[in-house]
């Protein structure tokens, strides 16, 4: 795919969202487009992203648990950039019916870096050494795709499919606590929706951080200190509306909390 077309899906991407117009799957308008290609889109979205003021703070890591990938067909991970834009604290009110289109959360794990992790040949033992703390957080999902019609080419071009993030206000270092074993439990609404566990993340949320650092490698990106990366959900996806609250516990690790509007 030539660059004028990855600018002009990219630029399309952007004004989707700026919009909150939802798009046609780009995997079924009769061209090819690898991979390759829809990471290349990504870079152009954040790019107009960047050049309106955004900065970036993080990344994420999307589609690892086989929960996720069955609800959306997509059967590999993928990654995207987190902006100051979308980062809330817990308990903070989030205008998703002002930012989002088709809006869902869920629960997951952020790993704070102090050292930078640069691929390929990341390890588990080097994600641990260059994580400061651990905490809990939501995703807030949301595809400029319309009605969620995706194959992992247009969520990847869509920055995996990223919306905004909260969160918690209690954080631990990664080596107080069983990060494969340790429980989740996520309420919407006053009510126990789903549990999981943080091997629901590719067998651990460390996987997901050294596959990050060694995927982002071959693009010659680094995660770098300070960052905050988004390890992957550890429940289904839950589509939320103006008016939710939910609340995310890890065991060991925190709460996380969030009330939509």
């Amino acid at each position: 795919m030539d660059q004028i077309m990855i600018n002009a899906l990219g630029d399309e991407l952007y004004q989707a969202m700026l919009n909150r117009e939802a798009i046609s799957p780009l995997t079924e308008r009769g061209f090819d487009i690898s991979v390759d290609d829809a990471y290349h889109i990504s870079l152009r979205m954040l790019e107009r992203r960047l050049a309106a003021g955004e900065k970036i703070i993080g990344k994420k890591i999307g589609v690892t648990s086989k929960a996720v990938q069955n609800i959306l067909g997509v059967h590999q991970p993928d990654f995207g950039y987190l902006t100051d834009a979308m980062v809330f604290n817990s308990g903070e009110a989030v205008p998703i019916s002002q930012r989002l289109m088709q809006p869902k959360a869920e629960g997951e794990i952020a790993f704070i870096l102090k050292k930078d992790l640069i691929g390929p040949g990341v390890t588990n033992a080097d994600v641990l050494a260059a994580t400061e703390c651990v905490m809990p957080c939501f995703e807030i999902v949301d595809s400029r795709i319309r009605d969620w019609k995706i194959k992992i080419q247009d969520t990847v071009a869509d920055n995996a499919s990223c919306g905004l993030f909260v969160l918690g206000d209690q954080a631990v270092s990664p080596r107080q606590v069983d990060l494969v074993t340790c429980g989740m439990v996520v309420e919407k609404n006053g009510h126990i929706i789903s549990t999981g566990a943080g091997a629901a993340a590719l067998g651990s949320p460390v996987n997901c951080v050294a596959w990050l650092a060694n995927t982002l490698g071959r693009f010659g990106i680094a995660l770098k200190a300070g960052e905050v990366i988004l390890s992957g959900s550890l429940v289904p996806l839950e589509p939320v509306k103006a008016g939710d609250v939910m609340r995310v516990d890890i065991g060991g690790i925190g709460s996380a909390s969030v009330r939509f509007t």
